[in-house]
């Protein structure tokens, strides 16, 4: 009976993700019908914030 490092292999049983039809990153949830990084399946268009682009700072020259 063993609870450390030993039982850690036995979890690589099941997929949770696979390769996206759209985007082809390995997002696509396989129960939730949906894709986490392109948002396939949820909504016809691509999933993306605001956030993520990169301010331009205003330096004077």
């Amino acid at each position: 009976m063993t609870k450390g490092t030993s039982a850690h292999g036995k979890k690589s049983k099941g997929k949770n993700f696979i390769r996206c039809r759209r985007c082809g990153k390995p997002a696509y949830h396989i129960r939730k019908k949906k894709c986490s990084s392109c948002g396939f399946g949820k909504t016809p268009r691509m999933r993306k914030y605001n956030t993520n682009k990169k301010k331009k700072s205003n330096k004077r020259i």
